[in-house]
């Protein structure tokens, strides 16, 4: 079982969650320097500028599809099956999430968002799928 290298991935991804999050609070500190005024944002995202929102939305998106990914790798090492497949399905998910985040904060081009989130999404399936066949075909005949 490889913990340390399932962890890694996940950790890399929690780190993204921090990295939008800072990315979200300097957009809305330079939104109030620039006369954004509270009253106006106090109903949440109608209001700020578009460069706020868009690190909101980035930052908003890093709690949907990741929880899946969370939950698998922890049930991986759980059910003692975090192998080299599930690493490497872990670390595609993370890498497409870096992409597809850069990609919503800056250019948020929608077109080119989606694949790399379909393609991260597919990854997440994957590993469920992966997991799944893991603790219900092989591990039951193998006698585990």
């Amino acid at each position: 079982m490889l913990i340390q290298a399932i962890l890694l991935p996940l950790f890399v991804q929690v780190l993204l969650v921090f990295a939008i999050g800072f990315v979200m609070a300097k957009r809305r500190n330079d939104a109030f320097k620039a006369g954004t005024h509270i009253r106006d944002i106090a109903l949440r995202e109608p209001n700020w500028p578009k460069p706020a929102l868009q690190a909101a939305y980035s930052y908003a998106n890093q709690f949907e599809l990741p929880v899946l990914f969370y939950v698998a790798v922890i049930a991986a090492i759980i059910t003692r099956h975090a192998d080299i497949i599930e690493v490497a399905l872990a670390w595609v998910f993370v890498l497409c999430r870096y992409v597809q985040a850069f990609i919503h904060v800056t250019s948020n081009q929608v077109r080119h968002r989606a694949i790399w989130f379909g393609l991260s999404a597919l990854a997440v399936m994957i590993m469920w799928i992966w997991l799944a066949f893991q603790i219900f075909a092989v591990a039951p005949a193998a006698g585990l």
